[in-house]
């Protein structure tokens, strides 16, 4: 007969097995937060988008636009209306991105999937609607640009702020600031 450590029970064997799974899953996640910069996401720093590499050829060509002086991707991309909105967008975006990312091949040509479109032509009108209103007298919103009623800006204003960068392959040359290895040292070393 085994001979159990004193106070050791089934009991509590459960308990240490089921705190060692909870740890690793506890390690994975701070490791996956760690390599995937996750607190660069909580700002709005268009540097942030690079940490895809396959982002580089757009923050490119927004840094050559006029809209650099005046926005972030953020200012374009994510809603304006609300905090909770933002953060729920950037979460639900965010997730989509990594899965993407992390078990498919990402798409060589990125259009706005998932309601971005909307938020896109939202907040060309929120920071364009006085010229919009004034000098084109169009009101114009996304529902009208679904039913054909009306067209989205981008139909017109194709190459702003992103030029016709359509894809990957049509963007050899473009460089971007890469952030640097989240791998530490010590493990390069070893590597």
């Amino acid at each position: 007969m085994v001979k159990l450590p004193l106070g050791f029970s089934f009991a509590n064997k459960w308990l240490y097995v089921g705190s060692a799974v909870l740890g690793l899953l506890a390690g994975m996640a701070i490791w996956t937060m760690y390599v995937s910069r996750f607190p660069s996401y909580l700002g709005d720093e268009p540097e942030t988008c690079v940490n895809c590499h396959i982002m580089a050829p757009w923050y490119q060509s927004w840094q050559a636009s006029s809209h650099r002086p005046w926005t972030t991707c953020n200012d374009c991309h994510v809603p304006q209306s609300g905090a909770v909105e933002k953060w729920l967008f950037k979460a639900t975006d965010g997730l989509y991105h990594a899965s993407v990312f992390t078990f498919s091949e990402p798409p060589q040509v990125i259009r706005p999937v998932g309601g971005t479109d909307r938020v896109i032509l939202e907040n060309c009108l929120r920071c364009h609607s006085p010229l919009v209103t004034e000098f084109t007298r169009m009101n114009t919103n996304f529902e009208d640009m679904l039913s054909g009623k009306a067209k989205a800006c981008w139909d017109c204003h194709r190459e702003v702020p992103h030029t016709r960068v359509s894809n990957l392959g049509s963007a050899v040359s473009m460089s971007a600031p890469h952030p640097d290895s989240p791998v530490p040292d010590w493990l390069k070393s070893m590597l």
